[in-house]
């Protein structure tokens, strides 16, 4: 990965989570990380 490619994709995703938390008040990020709980959960019980 590029310097630049990875600029471009910190600079997008700065700007989803900062659009989140400006419009949705972090309603989407608490729903990613509940969900990311989850998931990491239920590969630890298949491990």
């Amino acid at each position: 990965m590029t310097n630049t490619l990875s600029l471009i994709l910190a600079a997008f995703l700065i700007a989803g989570i900062s659009y989140d938390v400006v419009t949705n008040d972090s309603a989407n990020l608490v729903f990613l990380g509940k969900e990311l709980f989850d998931l990491i959960e239920w590969m630890a019980f298949w491990r």
